[in-house]
């Protein structure tokens, strides 16, 4: 792995006197975000800020940039510049993206995050932010709506980076134990939406129809990327006790997103739709496991009470929220969370395009055979 680059040092005057924190990911997603907020907040706050590119926004060269892989070596010399540990460091380098290979994004994810909590500690540094999801919750027909912050992590693993996410749960109770003196603080968005978002929740509403399983009752909770940046911004400063939800208040029900989105439900029996979309997985057709389904057929609503203790409160609406998302969307067709191409579109969708997405797996496992012999 490669050597940092030489920081690039934005002017600041008194340096001991301002919080300096550092934010992994920086040059993109809620990383960006979050570094642009800082850097234009009052009082000013120094940056540190890392990734494997130099962010490109506006204001961007007011941060102090170090060009690495998480898992560079390397690694501990941004988190004590000039002697010094950083006071918070926010650590968004995490990659959820469909497309990446699961194992080397495993490799990122929960490697570079044991690599950010040891060079962490090994600098001195008091306080590490982490980002996971109120997916690891879990989406279970039994569960509290809404689910307290405290609620037991019953997720099992097998969804879209859902692995990754409670391994890094999991790094971060630990931590205090394999590095005393280290305050770990996990923040969990709702289902993430706004600038750099692109999950298996996020095209569910690019596809044709909604797939609603029968049966089953969900329940929306959404969280725009500014809330969850504010959130950020927040935990650096005052240090609330975690884990921390952030999300919209309450939820919106089935019928509420199909009237705001304008788009109609496929209702499947639950066998034909959860075999199906086994099928699809198994075979690399589809990016998206089964279980990704379960998190639109029951609730996995938390409520955000610490952080509304701590002053603060989201911007976003779920509506709103929703809105923002199929605005963003728009132009996009998705089929069990496979992108399509405008040829694959125009072929492929239309009026049944999710009905011969999912009922029409047997022609395509018999196709995918073929292919094989």
């Amino acid at each position: 792995m490669s050597s940092p680059e030489p920081p690039v040092r934005g002017a600041r005057n008194d340096r001991s006197a301002v919080l300096t924190v550092a934010v992994t990911g920086a040059a993109g997603g809620a990383g960006a975000l979050l570094t642009r907020r800082l850097l234009a907040a009052s009082p000013p706050v120094r940056v540190i800020a890392v990734d494997e590119r130099r962010g490109g926004f506006e204001g961007a060269e007011g941060a102090e940039w170090h060009l690495m892989d998480i898992r560079d070596p390397a690694l501990a010399e941004p988190f004590r510049p000039d002697g010094r540990p950083v006071d918070v460091l926010v650590h968004l380098s995490v990659d959820l993206d469909l497309d990446t290979d699961p194992e080397a994004r495993t490799a990122h994810n929960v490697g570079g995050t044991r690599a950010v909590l040891t060079a962490a500690a090994a600098m001195g540094v008091r306080r590490v932010v982490l980002c996971t999801s109120t997916m690891v919750h879990g989406a279970l027909p039994d569960n509290d709506v809404p689910l307290s912050e405290d609620a037991e992590l019953r997720a099992s693993g097998d969804a879209s980076g859902l692995g990754d996410l409670l391994e890094i749960e999991s790094l971060a109770e630990r931590a205090p134990r394999a590095h005393p003196g280290l305050n770990v603080t996990v923040v969990r968005p709702a289902a993430l939406v706004g600038t750099g978002a692109d999950t298996a929740l996020t095209r569910y509403f690019e596809s044709p129809r909604l797939l609603l399983v029968a049966g089953s009752r969900p329940r929306w909770q959404f969280c725009h990327v500014e809330d969850l940046v504010a959130a950020l911004e927040l935990v650096v400063r005052r240090d609330p006790a975690g884990p921390l939800a952030v999300g919209c208040d309450g939820w919106l029900e089935h019928e509420q997103v199909e009237e705001i989105s304008g788009i109609r439900r496929m209702e499947l029996p639950s066998a034909l739709a959860l075999g199906a979309a086994t099928r699809l997985h198994r075979l690399g057709l589809t990016p998206s496991p089964a279980a990704d389904l379960a998190y639109t057929m029951h609730p996995w609503v938390v409520g955000t009470g610490r952080l509304y203790e701590a002053g603060w409160r989201p911007s976003w609406t779920n509506e709103e929220a929703l809105a923002a998302l199929l605005e963003e969307t728009a132009g996009r067709h998705a089929v069990a969370g496979r992108r399509l191409g405008r040829k694959d579109a125009a072929t492929t969708l239309g009026a049944a395009g999710a009905t011969v997405a999912l009922v029409g797996t047997a022609a395509l496992v018999r196709r995918a055979r073929r292919r094989r012999r």
